[in-house]
């Protein structure tokens, strides 16, 4: 094999590993550094002061891939599912997820009704990763 095609098929294959690490992006969870023991396909979201393999890659998406980890810088809207979290995290200026809200609790006029939509809601956001459950 030539030089230059070997080149090619290393590119050709990081650029498919890429594909594959965001086509169906989901997380580990985030980590200030590597796991010690990754497997092939896992994918993490590099937390703050990031140390070992990942310095100065913070925010960025580390997936190990090929036995290397290969990072992908986030864009503003970027969203991904956090397998910890149980709940997608969205990319702007850093990685983002939603807080839960509290449920309805006390008052002095109770509605039946009212607390079950919410309830259902609150239920619905949690199903779909939008809110922690």
């Amino acid at each position: 094999m030539l030089a230059g095609q070997a080149q090619k098929e290393v590119f050709v294959n990081e650029i498919a590993a890429l594909c594959d690490a965001l086509l169906h992006c989901a997380v580990k969870g985030a980590a200030s550094a590597p796991p010690s023991a990754p497997v092939e396909g896992d994918c993490w979201i590099v937390a703050g002061g990031a140390t070992g393999a990942w310095l100065g890659r913070d925010d960025a998406l580390a997936a190990w891939i090929g036995g290397n980890w290969i990072f992908l810088a986030p864009r503003a809207g970027l969203r991904i599912y956090d397998l910890a979290a149980r709940q997608e995290r969205l990319f702007s200026d850093t990685w983002q997820a939603a807080s839960a809200p509290a449920t309805p609790s006390g008052g002095t006029m109770v509605d039946a009704q009212a607390r079950s939509a919410i309830a259902e809601i609150y239920g619905i956001l949690a199903t779909v990763g939008m809110i922690p459950s």
